[in-house]
């Protein structure tokens, strides 16, 4: 079967978070020959398919099957993929199982290779991603097969396929704040204490702020305010309590600590509490490491021009693999309509990342 056509076959599964729609079964039988491993954990399927051809080091394909609800606004049917003008137009064709097809394709085309090759799948990544790639990965460690290498195929090209890579992400921060006073009459302001005035001097200092000035790998964390309220939706009373949401998509200059600080240098003194909830932590994959290098070579042999090295955007399960030491990478297909209404990808797109995959493995 070609790429275009077993991405049709994946499209065509109604897996929405955290349902397979059956993919999982399905690709174990398409890469006969491999070794499986199913680790299932709170309605969320796992799958690690491996073979070992050799002794040499182990690569790892990994990305999810899950997608997100469609929603409203298709002018298709969203599990019934349309081909049109040379894009293929169903929910998942960049979000990402362009990069699942691409991948397994790769893998089920190689009679050699020197080491170990791999695939993790999971069901869950679209979701808490807590009973996912984490889950597996643990598994992983116990039974010694943690791969050294890993390509994770999320879509991150930007105009053109091959454009981008990422060799890394940020982490990423949340905060709530909660500043008490005291309640009162609004026509007595003297004998209340409003949280309002007392944050309204302090948020041009601190919204949008940069906490540092990045480096050659990551843009500077910013401090992003996503929600403040107070009060109890009337005039004549004004609030006791102020709550302010903010989150921080953090390089490796910026902690917790370093945020605590910042916080408390411009509300020391005030009656404040402060929670904050770390759900990734930032991560790079130096640019000469083995499985950049490779994918950089392919990406110019398949496509004219290098990549650019990225680590913009949100999280995705790749920070799950470096947090075991496994150095990295995710390459996939233009990022421009993943999430949304109508979602496409180009069937170039698709041959290219079968074509950049399968040149990886050939010179690994």
């Amino acid at each position: 079967m070609e790429v275009v056509d077993l991405l049709l076959r994946f499209l065509s599964a109604k897996s929405i978070t955290p349902d397979d729609g059956g993919l999982m079964e399905y690709i174990e039988s398409y890469l006969d020959g491999y070794n499986a491993i199913y680790k299932n954990e709170g309605g969320v399927k796992n799958l690690f398919l491996y073979k070992r051809f050799g002794d040499g080091e182990h690569l790892c394909f990994a990305g999810h099957v899950d997608v997100v609800p469609p929603g409203s606004g298709w002018s298709s049917e969203p599990f019934t993929p349309k081909i049109e003008d040379g894009y293929i137009y169903a929910r998942g064709s960049q979000d990402m199982k362009s990069g699942v097809a691409a991948s397994v394709e790769a893998l089920a085309r190689t009679k050699d290779f020197n080491g170990t090759l791999s695939l993790l799948l999971t069901s869950d990544e679209e979701g808490d991603a807590t009973y996912g790639t984490q889950i597996m990965l643990k598994e992983l460690q116990q039974r010694d097969l943690l791969p050294d290498y890993a390509i994770v195929g999320e879509p991150t090209s930007e105009e053109r396929f091959g454009d981008a890579i990422k060799i890394g992400r940020r982490g990423s921060i949340n905060g709530v704040l909660k500043l008490y006073g005291l309640q009162g009459h609004a026509a007595y302001p003297e004998k209340s204490k409003n949280p309002i005035d007392m944050i309204a001097p302090i948020l041009p200092k601190i919204a949008g702020v940069n906490l540092d000035n990045g480096d050659e790998y990551f843009a500077p964390s910013r401090f992003v305010i996503t929600d403040i309220r107070a009060g109890m939706e009337v005039t004549n009373v004004t609030p006791g309590e102020l709550k302010m949401m903010f989150n921080v998509r953090n390089s490796t200059k910026t902690t917790q600590e370093d945020i605590k600080e910042f916080i408390d240098s411009y509300f020391r003194g005030l009656d404040y509490t402060l929670k904050l909830s770390q759900s990734a932590y930032p991560f790079v994959t130096n640019p000469d490491t083995k499985v950049v290098e490779l994918v950089d070579r392919a990406i110019t042999n398949v496509c004219g021009t290098p990549p650019k090295h990225s680590t913009a955007g949100g999280t995705s399960d790749a920070r799950f693999f470096a947090k075991y030491g496994v150095k990295t990478i995710e390459c996939g297909v233009v990022n421009d309509r993943i999430h949304a209404p109508n979602e496409r990808v180009g069937i170039d797109e698709v041959e290219a990342l079968f074509d950049v995959y399968t040149q990886v493995i050939r010179e690994f």
